[in-house]
């Protein structure tokens, strides 16, 4: 597993290269500086107000935290539906053959099959974050006397990393792109909140909760009840 997690990292790094985004127009005058994301059928929708009054800096660290938070939700969704029934496929252990219950208690497993996977993942989320770092913030020493936060033409979440080369050339292209992204992470966020929610409530499985999957490790099932 160490050469697994130390070939993805290094398949990681080499997949940044340079960025090809567009430079956020910083509007004043427009709804959150002009940052994409503001679409039909609810536009410019901010009802606690963040982005009222706040600085274009301020917009990008909110767009920044909500791009990463919206790709990780994106992970934790599609990882939540493909560990349980019916698929059960993990790809640290067996998960078809052990009753671990729902995936909000796989990473019980995960320590007892894979004791130094956490260590190995946080220096390879480190060494990712690193980077991100490196390409679009400004040098903590830096922040006084500038006053940014990030550098300049840097576009949030944009580190440079596209592996397929799935990144337009075209600017429009490019927004489009970057709003559907941003509008799936939205909705994986509250998709991610809800399965935890309903699996910390009643300690089923997503599939099996819908009625879609068989509870195979239901006491009640069983030919010979204690």
């Amino acid at each position: 597993m160490k050469f697994v997690l130390a070939a993805l990292s290094l398949s990681a790094v080499s997949a940044f290269g340079p960025s090809v985004a567009p430079k956020i127009s910083n509007d004043a005058n427009a709804f959150a500086f002009g940052f994409p994301g503001s679409i039909d059928p609810v536009p410019e929708f901010d009802p606690l107000g963040f982005a009222e009054g706040a600085s274009f800096d301020k917009m990008m660290q909110y767009r920044e935290a909500e791009l990463q938070h919206g790709r990780v939700a994106m992970l934790a969704s599609l990882g939540l539906l493909v560990t349980e029934e019916p698929i059960e496929y993990h790809p640290l252990f067996e998960a078809d053959n052990k009753d671990i219950g729902p995936a909000i208690r796989h990473l019980d497993e995960v320590r007892a099959v894979s004791p130094a996977f956490f260590e190995l993942l946080a220096l390879v989320i480190a060494a990712l974050e690193f980077n991100r770092a490196l390409k679009g913030w400004t040098a903590p020493g830096d922040v006084l006397g500038s006053g940014r936060i990030f550098k300049e033409g840097y576009f949030p979440g944009d580190a440079g990393f596209d592996p397929l080369g799935l990144a337009p050339k075209d600017e429009a292209e490019f927004l489009e792109l970057h709003t559907k992204e941003l509008q799936n992470g939205r909705l994986a966020m509250l998709g991610a909140a809800g399965m935890i929610a309903q699996e910390l409530v009643n300690g089923k499985e997503i599939f099996v909760n819908l009625g879609l999957a068989q509870d195979r490790f239901d006491p009640s099932t069983l030919p010979v009840q204690f």
